[in-house]
This record gives structure tokens, C-alpha cells and sequence, in this order.
């Protein structure tokens, strides 16, 4: 048997179970929040004298218990010994919880309204000191890993960058390792457990996970945790609805969210409905989780004709740059590798560069001039990422195909970051799934000067066949439009010996 019983001392519910356990009724009526404590308590009976159970524990974390209470009953009906738990504020020990246990219910002598009080007081206080300045979210981001040690810290230091681009305040970061993943909610009951009590302590309010959620484990987590839900494709788009400015950005990211969401409207429930406002609700995100599956289709199918104007249009401007003579030069690369930074030295430009991922968007395209008169127009590009959402790469591909007109690519890679070969390869593959393996292409290496060893940058230089750059110093630059512009020269006098060459040419 068991009851909750609220602060005031009156009793809300009386529960009946059986030999295995109590199931607890629904305390959505009563105030839930995900930093403070739901202002109840569980006191019931256990048959075998055992202490508090982990079940026992699962409940006084996923419910935000006051404290829960275990009496035995011993053979003859008279109450034995009780064992007393309740959460515990943030603390060195890391300690979640305290246990407490009495030989009879007589011995207890603790005034429980004084203790919840001062628990909460505890709790608040805590949280102040990871108080954010604003409207700034506070996340803790979550990860369940079959690769190793470095290869999952090295994604979750991605995954926090991406959060900070977001304007989310990282406070925690919780990793399980294991060999299968939980199809229902990614990680194992304890450490959904642990993720609760932890975004208790420090006072969060959302949870990115370090993958993509379908939405049934969206809907899972969410009802565990009574926590707003976000996964790493999510978490991208949103990025993009914030940096898109044009008109074509603007419907590209549009597209992609909504492809993204169609499947998460099969009904509204509470996963759907923590997702207004902030993540999740900017661009078409709050309205359109409101609107009923026919009119998210309509909408994509209009967006979708936008998309193949757009794709018209560029072709027609495409056209015309082919009329003028002049080759196209377009940089790709890892997001945040100096891509724009490379554009604005080269063209003397001032394109918007920012120290963050996506800080660039929309496409932008200067004429550059070289030493020996060569003129080519150069582009800056939306910048790649490792899994990058297949939604998001399809809506982008009016604009990512721009890059299948270009006569030369330049792969910037950032050689000061410890996992340039992975985002190299990342970038690899983006490329070989958009049929660009086949565009002459010159591998530059760029922030050279935070790279400390330089024997070993020569090394790999030669090992990739690379130029090593940095695009903030202009004399560095020098090896890389010499080699830009010895390769447009040969494909100009390839073209026109192909022009020159008499029909009758190949027979011979």
C-alpha cells in the first residue's frame, strides 16, 4: 500500500498494489517543472523488510518527489524498520541522493516540511551560480557510444559548438557507452535516471542528444523526462533558420524543417507541444506544428516549386557567366574552416565572417584577378558537416549545384583542428554524394600559423598534396593563386585546342 501525501499533509492519493510493487497514478495535475520538486511525497509499505529499491529511486527522480518513505510490515502487521530518501543539490561527491534509515517510524524525529524547504532553497541556490544571461537555453547534451573514448568526446565537443552557435548554455555532458542502443530510449533506466536528477541539480531545461531521435524515442524520452527532447539534426536546422537571410536561404531551410517534422505530426503530444518556442520553433517551427499533415504536404510541394525556380534561375545566371569567359572558382570545406576569411583576402571583400559553425549561409561570388591578368569568379559555400542531414543537403541542392559548374574546387581544411582528417573525409564524402569527385580540385590547408610543428605541416603538405595557407596573412596566399592560376591557364588552352581542332581530326 502506499500514499502521496502533498506538503499541507493532506493525502491525494491512496494506492493499492500487489506482491511486485505499486503502480503509480498520473501527477500531471499537480506542478511540474525540471528545476524545482513536484511538492509530494511517497510513503508506503515494503513485505520483505527490503530497504529502498531502485525502482523506488527511478520514481523519487522521473516524478521530482519531495522524498519517498518505505515502512516494512512485518509478519504480524506491526511496522518495522523505515528507509527514508530524498535528492540531493549539486555537490562534490557528485551524490544524488541521501538514505536514511530508522529501526521504527517512533524514531523519526526529522520535521519534513523544514527539510523540503531547505532542500529547495539548496536546489535554487545552486542553480544560480549556472544562471545565463537572457532568454538562453540551458541544455545538457547527451550521447550513447559504440566508438571510442577520443571519437565520441571529439562528437560531443562538435555537438557543443553546434549548441553554442545555437545560444544554448551547455552545462553538463553525460555519455553512455554500450554495446546496443535501447530502441525505445536510447539510454538504459539509470542513466535516464541520472540525466534527470543532474538537470534537477543544475537546473536545465533541455536535452540535445548526440544523434538523430525518430519520433517515438522522441515522444519516450520526453515522457520520462518531462524535458524538452532535441537531437543533432535538429539542432542544425534550427541553426540554419537562424542564419538564413535571403529569400532563397530562407525557403531552402524552410523545406528541410518541414520534411524534418512531417513524420513527428502524426499526432500532438507532449514531446511535439515542449517544442514551441526556441528550438524547434523558429522559422516555421511554432505555426506550423499547429497545421494537420495535408496542409504540411501542400506546403512542401509549394516550397519544392520554389526550389526548381530557383534552380531555373541559377541555371539561367550560369549561362551567362559561361557567355563572359570567365572560370568559376568555388572554396568547400568543413563549416568554420576559413572559407570566407579566404574570399575576403583574396578579393579585398567584406563578406560577414564570424568565429562560429554556419556562420555562412548564403552563397556569395566576387570577380578575382590574378597576376598575369586571369580573371575568374570566386565563391564562397554553405559550409559541410559530419552527418549532415539528408533533408538539409537535398533542399540545398538548388545552391550545391552550383559547385557542379565549377572549373576548380578548393577543399579548405583546418590543420590546426586535432580531427582535420575526419572533417576532411567528411567533406570527401558530401562531395562524392553530389558527383563532384570528378572537378579538378586543390587541397589547402589553412590556420597554418596556429599549427605548431612545422616540419610536420611540410610533411603533410606533401603527404596530401596540399598547400598550407593562412588565409588572414596575404603573402601566404601566393603559392595558392600561382597553382589556381597555372591550372585555369592549361584548362583555357585545353578548351581551345578542342575548339581549334578540325572536325576531321579524330578520324586520322
Amino acid at each position: 500500500m502506499g500514499i502521496l501525501a502533498n506538503r499541507r499533509g493532506n493525502i491525494t492519493h491512496v494506492i493499492i498494489g500487489d506482491h511486485q510493487g505499486l503502480f503509480i497514478p498520473d501527477l500531471s495535475s499537480f506542478r511540474s517543472s525540471t528545476t524545482r520538486l513536484r511538492g509530494l511525497r511517497l510513503i508506503h509499505t515494503h513485505l520483505n523488510g527490503e530497504p529502498i529499491s531502485q525502482d523506488d529511486l527511478t520514481d523519487l527522480a522521473l516524478l521530482h518527489l519531495d522524498l519517498i518513505l518505505a515502512i516494512e510490515v512485518k509478519k504480524d502487521g506491526l511496522p518495522g524498520k523505515v528507509f527514508l530518501a530524498h535528492l540531493l543539490p549539486d555537490n562534490p561527491q557528485n551524490e544524488q541522493w541521501h538514505l536514511l534509515e530508522f529501526s521504527h517510524p517512533s524514531q523519526i524525529t526529522i520535521d519534513f516540511s523544514q527539510l523540503i524547504t531547505s532542500l529547495e532553497e539548496e536546489f535554487v541556490r545552486k542553480q544560480k551560480f549556472h544562471k545565463v544571461e537572457g532568454a538562453q537555453e540551458k541544455a545538457i547534451l547527451v550521447s550513447v557510444s559504440r566508438n571510442s573514448k577520443y571519437e565520441t568526446q571529439e562528437s560531443m565537443d562538435e555537438l557543443e559548438e553546434l549548441a553554442c552557435s545555437c545560444n544554448i548554455t551547455v552545462l553538463d555532458r553525460i555519455i553512455q557507452y554500450r554495446s546496443e542502443v535501447d530502441p525505445r530510449h536510447i539510454l538504459g533506466k539509470g542513466k535516464i535516471r541520472e540525466v534527470v536528477i543532474r538537470s534537477l541539480q543544475l537546473g536545465a531545461t533541455l536535452l540535445i542528444f548526440d544523434c538523430e531521435l525518430n519520433p517515438a524515442q522522441v515522444k519516450s524520452i520526453t515522457d520520462q523526462t518531462e524535458m524538452k527532447v532535441v537531437d543533432r539534426t535538429q539542432l542544425i536546422l534550427d541553426i540554419f533558420a537562424q542564419r538564413a537571410h535571403s529569400k532563397e536561404g530562407k525557403i531552402q531551410v524552410e523545406l528541410a524543417q518541414l520534411k524534418y517534422l512531417l513524420p513527428r505530426l502524426i499526432k500532438r503530444n507532449t514531446a511535439m507541444s515542449r517544442l514551441t518556442g526556441g528550438i524547434g520553433g523558429r522559422g516555421p517551427g511554432e505555426q506550423k506544428l499547429e497545421i494537420d499533415r495535408r496542409r504540411v504536404r501542400d506546403r512542401i510541394n509549394r516550397l519544392e516549386k520554389e526550389v526548381r525556380k530557383l534552380q531555373a534561375r541559377r541555371m539561367t545566371t550560369r549561362k551567362k557567366r559561361k557567355k563572359v569567359n570567365l572560370p568559376i572558382i568555388s572554396i568547400v570545406g568543413y563549416t568554420n574552416a576559413g572559407k570566407s576569411t579566404l574570399l575576403n583576402t583574396l578579393t579585398n571583400s567584406q563578406v560577414h565572417v564570424e568565429e562560429r559553425l554556419f556562420a555562412t549561409l548564403d552563397p556569395t561570388s566576387r570577380r578575382l584577378r590574378f597576376p598575369r591578368d586571369t580573371e575568374a569568379i570566386i565563391t564562397d559555400t554553405v559550409g559541410f558537416i559530419r552527418d549532415l542531414p539528408q533533408d538539409l543537403l537535398n533542399a540545398f541542392r538548388a545552391t550545391l549545384e552550383e559547385l557542379s559548374e565549377a572549373d576548380l574546387l578548393l577543399h579548405l581544411v583546418d590543420i590546426s583542428n586535432p580531427s582535420f582528417k575526419r572533417q576532411m573525409e567528411a567533406c570527401e564524402k558530401i562531395l562524392l554524394d553530389l558527383e563532384l569527385d570528378r572537378v579538378p580540385k586543390i587541397l589547402v590547408f589553412n590556420k597554418m600559423d596556429k599549427f605548431p610543428d612545422k616540419a610536420m605541416l611540410k610533411n603533410l603538405c606533401h603527404r596530401y598534396n596540399a598547400i598550407s595557407i593562412s588565409a588572414l596573412d596575404p603573402p601566404t596566399l601566393i603559392p595558392l593563386t600561382e597553382r589556381i592560376e597555372s591550372i585555369l591557364l592549361k584548362q583555357k588552352i585545353q578548351e581551345n585546342s578542342l575548339v581549334l581542332q578540325p572536325s576531321w581530326a579524330g578520324g586520322i
